[in-house]
């Protein structure tokens, strides 16, 4: 009985864990559908969409490149952002489910960090050309603490599309009980009213 039992954990163990990835390809790559194959160029394995992206002044913005943008990737477990970090601007606290990340610092310094499941903070100071790794699922978040210079990044994603939750816009933007949020973050209504402010949709 503890033998079967044992077998029914790993068997759902190992479903969860390759529902949690890309799918196997059985082809050297995924053609689209409706695509002749024999049409395929190099072409199909080029993305020219990073070649102008600048975040809009004083912010942080990402140029996210997963399967949905770059069809090439589908299925190889791979995905790409490119980050710029206006001066004194954060990527907030924030969670890739389906993929871990590897950042490089393309120009300028970051701080980084990142929460284990056990609460213990992990942060670092990146110069150019450092690198940086976000297991999977992890908490973790990025600042340009410079006054003055922007930070340039990419980040490699184990994942074609790893996803993103965004702490504070999944917390205060989804909608989720006031009594609820008031309760679990030990807050004032005043307070959470300010909290959720930047993310209430604009008329």
């Amino acid at each position: 009985m503890v033998t079967m039992k044992l077998v029914v954990v790993l068997m759902m163990t190992t479903v969860v864990a390759v529902g949690a990835r890309d799918p196997e390809l059985t082809t050297d790559f995924a053609v689209p559908v409706g695509m002749n194959a024999s049409m395929i160029t190099g072409d199909f394995f080029k993305f020219t969409g990073l070649r102008d992206f600048s975040a809009a002044p004083s912010t942080f913005g990402s140029k996210k490149v997963t399967h949905i943008e770059f069809p090439a990737l589908t299925g190889l477990g791979v995905g790409v952002t490119l980050l710029e970090y206006k001066p004194n601007t954060l990527n907030p606290p924030h969670t890739h489910p389906r993929g871990s990340e590897l950042i490089y610092v393309l120009a300028g310094h970051l701080d980084v960090g990142l929460i284990d499941s056990a609460n213990k903070l992990y942060s670092a100071h990146l110069h150019e050309g450092d690198l940086f790794v976000f297991p999977q699922n992890l908490v973790h978040f990025q600042i340009n603490m410079s006054k003055k210079k922007t930070v340039r990044a990419i980040s490699a994603f184990g994942s074609s599309n790893a996803g993103t939750i965004s702490l504070p816009r999944n917390i205060f933007g989804s909608g989720i009980e006031d009594e609820v949020l008031l309760k679990a973050f030990k807050i004032t209504s005043a307070e959470l009213k300010k909290l959720k402010a930047p993310f209430m949709p604009t008329m």
